[in-house]
């Protein structure tokens, strides 16, 4: 039982680590106002280029630079259509992910003449080798990243302008911040940070990519974001809270057969159901999330 409860603990965090740092990445973006669905195909795009960089290379750590380059690549299109032309952010968002989907398959054709994974890559070092607490160095990286980002956001100058820019761009404006530019990082770093939680599945808990391999990881870390009320201190508690139901699934499988796996496999989808619908309309989003921003409008 102990071993149990151990295990549950050390999961709890291994499985929250991929959806702090993504829900991060969200934070970065929505505080700015601008909302950003495609979280998903950015976690996805920076598994599998986390991959392909570290098999090539021969190095975890430049597969992490390819993760976080692919993210911001595929942020900077968003960011591109959302603020300077304005585009639907939602849709820019879901083109965003259908692309990421069948982009990494293609690539796994050409690259590997396979559709289902990649070759077995080089992985981060393990910490704590051979022991219950076995765990990946990327994760004490994305919890300072999380540490990092509070108070790069709440003690910083460019946090403060960017948490302006979500608020008020008018007002922002008028005292001389470049809304459009402070947008433009606020939604590439998310598309970056993305990268390194996709990174973190891909060679990070395992060693190659697989097909689909962000499975739905981004939309629950937009919901952590909402949960956390878009600050990443209540990001890390959402994220854990998260993780917590999806290592507890691992657990149950394991042990228990009376129940369909299916249903098992529900429990973090439930839960962030279940979270949404106790916490909507209690977070309140930045004021200009979502709202593009014309001064020549004002």
């Amino acid at each position: 039982m102990v071993n149990i409860i151990i295990g549950l603990i050390l999961g709890t965090i291994r499985q929250a680590a991929p959806l702090l740092i993504t829900a991060i990445g969200g934070i970065f973006c929505e505080i700015t106002g601008v909302v950003n669905i495609g979280l998903e195909g950015m976690m996805l795009m920076g598994a599998f280029s986390g991959a392909v960089g570290a098999y090539y290379t021969g190095s975890a750590w430049f597969g992490l630079i390819f993760a976080m380059f692919s993210g911001g690549l595929l942020a900077s299109i968003h960011a591109l259509l959302s603020v300077k032309y304005k585009g639907n952010q939602v849709v820019s968002g879901v083109a965003i992910n259908l692309f990421a989907g069948g982009f990494t398959v293609f690539m796994l054709k050409v690259l590997f003449s396979q559709a289902g994974n990649s070759p077995i890559a080089v992985r981060f070092p393990t910490l704590f080798k051979e022991s219950v607490f076995e765990m990946s160095g990327i994760v004490f990286i994305i919890y300072g990243l999380a540490i990092g980002a509070h108070f790069f956001l709440y003690k910083t100058v460019t946090g403060l302008r960017m948490r302006a820019v979500g608020e008020h761009p008018l007002a922002a404006d008028t005292v001389g911040i470049n809304v459009e530019k402070i947008r433009y990082f606020g939604v590439i770093m998310s598309g970056v940070l993305a990268g390194i939680g996709g990174a973190y599945l891909s060679i990070g808990a395992l060693s190659q990519f697989t097909k689909g391999m962000s499975s739905g990881r981004g939309f629950i870390a937009l919901a952590a974001m909402i949960f956390g009320k878009w600050t990443p201190f209540g990001a890390v508690g959402a994220s854990l809270l998260f993780g917590f139901a999806t290592a507890l699934q691992g657990i149950l499988q394991q042990h228990v057969t009376s129940i369909p796996p299916q249903f098992i496999q529900m429990i973090p989808y439930l839960l962030t159901l279940l979270a949404l619908a106790g916490v909507v309309g209690k977070a309140v989003a930045p004021s200009a999330s979502g709202v593009a921003y014309d001064k020549n409008d004002e």
